[in-house]
């Protein structure tokens, strides 16, 4: 033991110890001391303030994804901590490390309804892996080491521990003899890799699913290795799909939202399924509709890091509690097969997902003044290969997820897709900020919807001030249209709470002191792309390209005005006029 420290100054010695480089926060008076000590060690904890708790939540969720450490945040008791939860709910959903730091009240105002005070054992419960409140400085050490270890061993998810305001002020012998936190993983038994062999040898038609958390590039490449020693077709889970590049010539297409009807129908015809780092949740299974529920069809043989989660809605045939590296090293130490009866398979998928991927008939047809599918092959052609990729939640997203090819963990060294599984609105623009931070080098691509930037659009003046340089392609179409959508489908043409006013988003952008351009016209893209690239790379500064898009071209196979017109077929009801302005 060493001479006596706050302790404030113990949890950021603390951080500092579990390897901590960077960390995202609104600042508070209820955690002014943590503030303070952060000061002495400014030269290796990077603090970046943000605008709102939710933006600096996301941020630290996005590096969380990125790096398997935790991602840190910091913020203020009561309206601070209820504005990070919904990052906490991102990152419990998307299996993601976070630490969140919360301001409390002190011991001697507990339970008295002191101002902004909350329960946040109460409040946090639900959402995180561990809530604990730490009410003595000399167990600092203790609870923090078990945070890191909780956040990152088996499943990976969000730990919230409560800071009271007397404990950061009291002080306690530094501890010595500490170490930084091991992270613990499961791995499969020998008799657990030998009998996924058997059932892939005795298998006809196998479809392997990947996704999850926990990845390594190391253990990425080790998969692929597999993969392509069995000549098995596989596709990526919903928002997971940068496990391995999407050009790979046995990649099938990304399992989620809006699936390729073809890749539907070849996993709900596998005789054997091999799911790997993926829950199988409500959007990977196309709402519970791929495999039966509790007994699948297919033989599923699921592998995840953690126990709880297997056997939750699936019985598999074989169920294997593993990290991806144990599991992915094993698997590539197989031998491979000598023939098997689905070859060709492979080649057949991604031949599919290639036509799936080609212009919709729907866009032809309608001929929109922006077209979503030419602005993705632009993109294509003007970023690099290893361009980290964004979203919030939208049907804007759609673009991205069908048409964007994400390199992939195994190739590029870190990962590329940034979305939100849980659905959460406005964590593309953080996620993109807190990417670019982490990446410098590195190209990153925000894709928003006009709804989506207005929940954390302000986070722009957070990458202003720190000099990062992303690029925004934002889709305006006037309105919520993911909820437009279904409100069209049970609701026809009664339009009501799902229209929006937006502003000048180009002056938006240079106000928060970047830069903005304005596409209403296909022909105008490529010129305002390669001037964004090149302005954010340069000037280190926020770009925002506005996208002018058809509100009636809901999804790449649907639109408004078809939905109010089967509808009326259905109920005999003429539908009130359609105008294909920005504002339906």
């Amino acid at each position: 033991m060493t001479q006596p420290k706050t302790g404030a100054q113990l949890l950021v010695d603390n951080l500092v110890l579990h390897g901590v480089r960077r960390a995202y926060c609104v600042p508070g008076e209820s955690y002014l001391g943590v503030l303070d000590a952060l000061y002495d060690v400014r030269d290796r904890i990077e603090l970046i303030v943000n605008r709102q708790e939710g933006g600096a939540c996301f941020m630290a969720e996005a590096h969380g994804k990125l790096t398997g450490e935790p991602g840190i945040c910091l913020v203020t008791r009561g309206p601070g901590a209820t504005n990070a939860a919904i990052g906490v709910h991102h990152a419990q959903q998307d299996s993601t490390p976070l630490i969140l730091l919360i301001g409390q009240v002190g011991g001697d105002f507990v339970e008295r309804e002191a101002f902004q005070e909350i329960d946040y054992r109460r409040m946090f419960g639900p959402l995180c892996k561990w809530v604990a409140q730490i009410d003595r400085a000399d167990r600092v050490a203790e609870y923090v080491a078990r945070a890191f270890q909780v956040a990152t061993s088996g499943r990976p998810g969000p730990v919230v521990l409560a800071l009271p305001e007397d404990m950061l002020s009291s002080t306690a012998p530094s501890l010595s003899r500490l170490k930084p936190y091991t992270p613990i993983h499961a791995a499969p038994s020998a008799a657990d890799v030998q009998r996924i062999a058997a059932l892939l040898a005795n298998a006809k038609n196998p479809f392997v699913i990947l996704g999850g958390a926990g990845w390594t590039q190391t253990a990425a490449q080790q998969m692929q290795q597999f993969l392509e020693a069995y000549q098995l077709p596989f596709g990526g889970a919903f928002r997971f799909c940068d496990v391995l590049d999407n050009a790979h010539p046995h990649y099938a297409g990304d399992v989620g939202i809006g699936i390729n009807p073809r890749l539907a129908a070849r996993i709900k015809n596998a005789d054997v399924l091999l799911t790997i780092g993926a829950r199988l949740g409500e959007m990977t299974t196309s709402a519970y509709t791929l495999l039966d529920s509790p007994r699948p069809q297919q033989t599923l043989i699921h592998v995840y890091n953690q126990p709880d989660d297997l056997g939750r809605v699936y019985q598999g045939e074989l169920m294997v509690a593993s990290g991806m590296p144990p599991i992915a090293a094993a698997l590539a130490a197989l031998p491979a097969l000598s023939s098997c009866a689905w070859a060709g398979a492979a080649q057949q998928a991604h031949a599919q997902l290639l036509v799936w991927q080609s212009e919709p008939a729907l866009l032809q047809a309608e001929n929109p003044a922006v077209n979503p599918w030419h602005v993705l092959q632009t993109l294509k052609r003007l970023a690099p290969r290893d361009t980290i990729v964004t979203n919030g939640a939208g049907n804007f997203a759609t673009w991205a997820n069908r048409y964007w090819p994400y390199q992939g963990l195994a190739s590029c060294g870190h990962r590329t897709q940034l979305a939100p599984s849980s659905g959460s609105m406005g964590c593309g623009v953080p996620g993109a900020i807190a990417a670019k931070l982490q990446h410098p080098s590195t190209t990153v691509v925000c894709f928003a919807g006009d709804g989506d930037f207005l929940m954390t659009g302000q986070e722009l003046a957070t990458a202003t001030q720190y000099g990062v340089g992303i690029v925004v392609l934002l889709f305006n179409n006037g309105m919520y249209g993911t909820i437009r959508m279904h409100q069209e489908k049970q609701f026809s043409a009664r339009v009501h709470g799902t229209t929006l006013v937006n502003p000048d988003f180009v002056a938006l952008a240079a106000a928060y002191g970047g830069r903005g351009w304005l596409v209403t016209q296909t022909t105008q893209f490529e010129k305002a792309l390669g001037e964004a690239l090149a302005y954010a790379q340069s000037a280190k500064r926020p770009a925002l390209i506005e996208l002018v898009v058809d509100a009636n071209i809901i999804t790449p196979s649907a639109t408004i005005s078809d939905m109010r017109a089967s509808a009326q077929a259905s109920t005999h009801t003429p539908p009130p006029p359609l105008h294909s302005n920005i504002a339906l």
